[in-house]
């Protein structure tokens, strides 16, 4: 094995123990951040008895489930319920190892140790557990194994309520994952990459894709929310209809895998929105960032985490403040409108970014996402004002008043 080989390997594994350990420990507080956000949003405290302001509120839940009785159903699949949780729970820890959390740092070494020899490595350290070069390709493949642990956990239970809630997310997964998939083209239509890397210098170069790319965004955060389970797409877990869904019958540490699953799933999608969105580790309105150094690393890491902190907030904002949808309108928002849309969105962006290029020739990255920018706040008033025609936009359909038959007058005795 040459040095190189052995330095690149050694600053692989450092990388995954730092982001796998920060992803645990960050969706341990996720769930204090989720309890507290609805705290604030309904006008009361939250946990406030465990640590000083509830912080150490995470470590008493994992200190309980871990103490707590493990049980499984006598007449469960015990092979396969035994299973089910951790095929739920290992692919959404792969997904975080993909991507950039800052930027490539320079990182030059060359020392030997005992018994182990020398290690040497010269160049820029991507900042990515595993910097693919399929990007999202690899993060769409993968989140998409994380039904099979919900679709068996339910199965296994040998519960009725258990095996609908997995079948419901086998069904919300077809749905969604075929949106979100169709939502990426354009991304790919105007980088001409799928590595996460490349994206990100497609953006720095002219501007973030939500701007040119305002539906594609629109389409993936929704099939995004839908992916992670939650609300207002929480249908495998109603609890007024299925008691707790596909994991009914799981208890202590099994039962915690799913939540930390999901969690892990949001700070992916988050991530994700950020990276192929909102211009990933990039700071705005400066090339600063792109000379490479070690402070160019750790303030582009902190905007990273800036603006996934926002996004999960945001995701914990619509949970509280949005009602469940039926199953029904679960389906038919994404066959009937989520899909049409991306695929329709593609057909739009495709001729655009040919009649710009070869129509008008232009040549410049930043004048051509100005001139799709234009046209995607067109295609957004149609969408949302046009075809929507109130149904969500406003609420509620809007009838005439006119068509409406007049109330009789009640007249009550005082």
């Amino acid at each position: 094995m040459t040095p190189a080989l052995k330095g690149f390997l050694l600053l692989a594994t450092l990388k995954m123990l730092v982001v796998f350990t920060v992803l645990m420990v960050g969706v341990a507080l996720l769930t204090l951040m989720e309890r507290k956000v609805s705290a604030w949003m309904q006008n009361r405290r939250g946990p406030n008895r465990v640590g000083w302001a509830g912080l150490l509120q995470p470590a008493a839940d994992g200190v309980k489930n871990i103490l707590k009785e493990e049980t499984i159903p006598a007449e469960a699949s015990r092979t396969l319920f035994m299973l089910a949780p951790m095929m739920a729970f290992i692919p959404a820890m792969m997904l975080s190892a993909v991507i950039p959390w800052a930027a490539p740092l320079p990182v030059t070494f060359d020392f030997t140790l005992p018994m182990l020899g020398q290690f040497t490595h010269d160049g820029l350290l991507p900042f990515a557990v595993a910097d693919l070069p399929i990007g999202f390709l690899f993060v769409l493949a993968i989140s998409s194994l994380g039904v099979y642990g919900i679709a068996l956990a339910g199965w296994s239970s040998n519960n009725k309520y258990s095996l609908l809630g997995g079948l419901r997310s086998s069904a919300q997964m077809i749905s969604y994952e075929v949106a979100m998939g169709m939502s990426l083209i354009p991304v790919l239509l105007l980088s001409g990459n799928v590595s996460f890397g490349a994206i990100i210098a497609e953006q720095q170069t002219g501007l973030w894709f939500v701007l040119p790319l305002f539906l594609s965004f629109f389409v993936f955060l929704i099939a995004g929310l839908a992916e992670t389970n939650r609300l207002p797409f929480d249908l495998p877990e109603a609890e007024s209809e299925l008691v707790a869904g596909y994991h009914s019958e799981y208890s202590a540490m099994k039962f915690s895998m799913f939540p930390i699953a999901e969690y892990a799933n949001i700070v992916t999608v988050c991530a994700m929105i950020v990276t192929l969105f909102f211009g990933g580790w990039d700071i705005p309105f400066t090339r600063w960032d792109q000379t490479g150094g070690v402070l160019q690393t750790v303030l582009t890491g902190l905007v990273m985490f800036l603006k996934v902190l926002f996004w999960i907030f945001f995701v914990m904002w619509i949970r509280w403040s949005l009602p469940r949808f039926r199953y029904d309108q679960l389906m038919a928002l994404g066959w009937k409108v989520m899909l049409p849309l991306a695929l329709g969105y593609i057909v739009v962006t495709t001729l655009a970014v040919y009649g710009i290029e070869h129509g008008l020739g232009v040549e410049g990255v930043r004048l051509k996402m100005l001139l799709l920018f234009a046209l995607n706040v067109v295609l957004a008033y149609g969408v949302f004002f046009g075809l929507d025609r109130g149904h969500i936009v406003v609420g509620s359909y809007r009838q005439d008043s006119t068509s409406l038959p007049e109330a009789p007058l009640e007249v009550t005795n005082p």
